[in-house]
């Protein structure tokens, strides 16, 4: 499952589930083998995998491998407890992962719905399996939506101009999700049309996710791209050489006070696209 054509996170298949450890790269592409939820957690924390989206499906995951052929004698209400227990051990591997806590609270009303009527505990695992697997497929769908979006919102503010710039941080592409990015994906979407002249991502100090992450995405799509320092960004934006910063965030805030022209028409960006969003240089 996931985006074949990019860099993946996360290899999975039913059963069996595999990490890419991002501490290694860019110099090795290593994957772990990920059996239970211990594992799971253990990769949360240590970083190897990283990225709101793809930690809230590595968990998920990760105890979707420890219930597919556990032998559980309980009751569905036990088993449903069982999975709502390692949900919360595995939210307290990053316990600020605002992707990990909301799937985990989903998840957790899922099972108990279904022990409800449900005949055994098998089918509370099955459930479970099922819609962990749904969160893979569904964030690479909703990551192409957004890039095709804010491509299509960045062309119609630029007045449809082909030699678009973009400024970058952190890493929000197909390394932080289940593949092809968020902010990162408005980048690949920009690139595929033709317009996108080039890529600036950021060293993003102290843990180099651009550097490291981004970069190496960037060079692996061959996605014309430049990176900087991450105290050069505002001389680029100074000098007029960057039409667009976009970038990923966990809450968006519209308490500008002096809005420029791409502040009002980031805001109305971010009304449908939340999962990504714009800043920019003040006047």
């Amino acid at each position: 499952m996931g985006e074949s054509s990019a860099l993946q996170s996360i290899l999975y298949d039913r059963g069996a589930l595999r990490l890419l450890d991002q501490r290694k790269l860019p110099l090795e592409e290593v994957y772990i083998d990920v059996k239970d939820s211990a594992d799971g957690w253990n990769a949360i924390r240590d970083m190897v995998v990283r990225g709101a989206p793809a930690i809230a499906i590595a968990a998920a995951l990760s105890l979707a491998v420890e219930v597919n052929d556990h032998d559980f004698t309980g009751t569905p209400v036990e088993a449903a407890s069982f999975v709502s227990k390692k949900l919360e051990y595995l939210v307290s591997s990053r316990p600020t992962a605002v992707n990990l806590s909301d799937a985990a609270t989903k998840l957790q009303n899922l099972v108990s719905r279904t022990a409800e009527t449900a005949k055994d505990a098998k089918s509370i695992f099955q459930v479970f399996i099922e819609a962990a697997e749904a969160m893979l497929v569904d964030d690479v769908a909703d990551n192409k939506a957004i890039g095709l979006h804010g491509a299509e919102f960045l062309q119609r503010q630029l007045g449809s101009s082909r030699n678009i710039s973009v400024l970058t941080h952190c890493n929000t592409g197909s390394l932080a999700t289940a593949g092809y990015g968020t902010a990162l994906g408005v980048i690949r979407a920009l690139h595929s049309g033709g317009v996108l002249e080039k890529a600036f991502c950021t060293e993003t100090r102290p843990f180099n996710q651009g550097s490291r992450l981004t970069a190496f995405e960037l060079v692996h799509d061959k996605i014309p791209a430049t990176l900087i320092a991450d105290s050069a960004a505002a001389a680029l934006m100074n000098n007029g050489q960057v039409q667009a910063v976009i970038v990923g965030a966990d809450r968006i805030a519209a308490n500008v006070t002096q809005p420029t022209r791409l502040a009002h028409t980031t805001s109305r960006f971010l009304q449908s696209i939340t999962a990504c969003s714009f800043t920019w240089p003040h006047q």
